[in-house]
């Protein structure tokens, strides 16, 4: 049961956004992250994290109860950091992007873009991703990408001119037709697709081991990397701490390579495993800083989708 109607939800959560946009960029940056670290520590203690516990448990099995509460306090700090960082980042110019910003690994996919070529990678919900678009469209070229629509518009559309205000194309995952054409299309274009994947948001995953589990997740960088012929790169997205404040490692890890037998769906399918292999080292070593707050195991998964596949029987 609802407790407010959907327009009067609706409504608060644009105000919200729209005074995390206003306040926060006001306020001295030590501040800003204090505040959002109070954030996290209530929302934790009031038990709005279960999700995010219930997938480190996963991923970090060997932690015990003490160990793992720390870890997901820490995971909710990262996460809630990072909308205290988008509501800053139009505020950041290059350099201050820049000096946020350390990348580990991009000589291959520099030498790709400078030759003309574009790199299709392959991403989790980790670190701050909008700073690491930030940063590429000035550090290694035009930035494509795909974006989950939101509930409700408004807070979509805020987002959306916010990316691109940041230098970022934009391609709305739902709402304005099949994003794919309009992938390859920059996929025939010198620069960078980053899409996150770890997460699948169609009726198209493939199932893949993910940090000792099955789980779910997008084909949709490898069968873009396939279908023309680009380098596919998982990247992870780590939080450093920087004097008072934070910035962000990008890795970019070595490209994935392509079987080049079988059937699309059998090479997307093995070449989403090897990006997920390298996520989930990743994730393994930087758990707090993958922020998924939403299922993705397929134990968890089952229990949602048995009934619409019963009835689809």
């Amino acid at each position: 049961m609802r407790l407010v109607p959907d327009d009067l939800g609706d409504r608060l959560t644009v105000a919200g956004h729209r005074l995390g946009w206003g306040a926060v960029r006001r306020m001295p940056e030590r501040a800003a992250y204090a505040l959002f670290d109070r954030a996290a520590d209530l929302t934790v203690a009031r038990g709005g994290a279960e999700r995010l516990r219930q997938n480190y448990a996963r991923v970090r099995p060997e932690l015990d109860t003490t160990e793992l509460s720390a870890l997901v306090r820490d995971g909710m700090r990262s996460y809630l950091r990072y909308y205290c960082e988008a509501f800053r980042l139009q505020d950041l110019g290059p350099d201050d992007v820049a000096s946020r910003v350390t990348a580990e690994g991009d000589g291959a996919v520099r030498d790709v873009i400078d030759s003309g070529g574009s790199v299709v990678a392959f991403l989790g919900h980790m670190g701050n991703w909008d700073l690491a678009g930030a940063w590429g469209t000035t550090h290694l070229g035009p930035v494509t990408t795909v974006a989950e629509r939101l509930r409700p518009e408004e807070v979509f559309e805020e987002f959306l001119a916010f990316r691109q205000s940041l230098g970022m194309t934009i391609i709305p995952l739902t709402g304005a037709g099949n994003p794919f054409p309009a992938l390859r299309e920059a996929a025939r274009r010198p620069g960078i697709i980053p899409l996150l994947a770890d997460r699948d948001l169609s009726s198209r995953g493939v199932d893949v081991d993910f940090c000792g589990h099955r789980a779910r997740m997008a084909p949709g960088p490898a069968a873009l990397a396939i279908a023309e012929q680009r380098p596919l790169h998982p990247v992870s997205i780590r939080h450093e701490r920087r004097g008072s404040g934070w910035g962000i490692v990008i890795t970019f890890h070595p490209c994935v390579t392509d079987p080049g037998s079988g059937t699309t769906r059998e090479r997307a399918t093995a070449m989403t495993q090897a990006c997920a292999d390298t996520l989930g080292a990743a994730v393994r070593v930087h758990t707090a800083d993958w922020h998924m707050l939403q299922r993705v195991f397929l134990d968890d998964l089952d229990r949602e989708r048995l009934p619409a596949q019963e009835g689809a029987r």
